[in-house]
């Protein structure tokens, strides 16, 4: 991780479980992390307990990706006080047991909104920031789904992930047309314990209970650490596609 020692990245999702965990190695190894969310309180707080601790540092930006305006001013911020982007992590991500037979309009357009444009237009903005100030070895990270490669119970859900999937390599082809050497990598992991299921059930939280205890499943630092993994590797290797399930996992 040294050639990365005091460049800048951004993670999405950043209060909670892996999105929390992502920055906290990152700015564990030196890097300076903008990491957004919403609830500015919790990212105000993280950053209170890892800045001072080494040569890393956070910077909490309170940003909804749902929002295109919140987001441009996010590199906008960016740009004026870091100088420039050389990681992304698109890690921001919902689901909902929305049918698609029956499921709400809006929470089929929030899921898009969230897990297909909040990741695409901070990808378009992180690589215009990257080509507008010559940062030709960036890196961009996807954190994708294993629902993004199989029809899971909650299909509007798997539909937004297997769309991250095609955007992941969709950039890659486009970053290739133009001879950039800027990687792409998606990440999707099986079932992590985090914060995740129990919002997919918000009024039966025994059952997310019940599906954490069902196998040992994985933690947030393994998927950072998975994170690492990709940034560690040496320039002329891009790590497209990562799969991480729990050993116990079934599907």
């Amino acid at each position: 991780m040294d050639r990365w020692l005091g460049k800048v990245a951004v993670v999405t999702g950043a209060s909670v479980g892996i999105g929390e965990a992502i920055v906290k190695k990152l700015v564990g190894h030196g890097m300076k992390v903008v990491g957004c969310a919403r609830n500015e309180e919790k990212l105000k707080q993280i950053a209170s307990e890892i800045n001072g601790k080494g040569q890393g540092e956070m910077f909490p930006f309170k940003c909804d990706v749902k929002e295109e305006t919140q987001i441009l001013e996010m590199f906008k911020f960016v740009k004026q006080s870091l100088g420039s982007c050389h990681v992304l992590v698109n890690n921001a991500g919902l689901g909902h047991r929305a049918s698609l037979l029956s499921g709400k309009t809006e929470q089929w357009k929030e899921m898009l909104d969230v897990n297909v444009l909040g990741l695409s237009i901070c990808t378009r903005e992180a690589i215009q920031l990257m080509k507008a100030t010559n940062v030709d070895d960036g890196h961009v990270i996807n954190i994708n789904s294993m629902s993004g490669h199989r029809v899971s119970g909650m299909i509007f859900y798997s539909a937004t992930k297997f769309a991250v999937t095609a955007l992941t390599e969709g950039t890659r082809k486009e970053l290739r047309e133009i001879d950039s050497q800027i990687r792409v990598t998606a990440i999707s992991p099986g079932v992590v314990e985090t914060e995740f299921a129990y919002r997919v059930y918000p009024d039966d939280p025994d059952r997310a209970t019940t599906r954490y205890a069902s196998m040992e499943c994985l933690k947030p630092d393994d998927i950072a650490d998975s994170v690492l993994f990709a940034l560690q590797a040496p320039p002329h290797m891009d790590v497209n596609d990562i799969y991480i399930r729990p050993t116990q996992q079934k599907s």
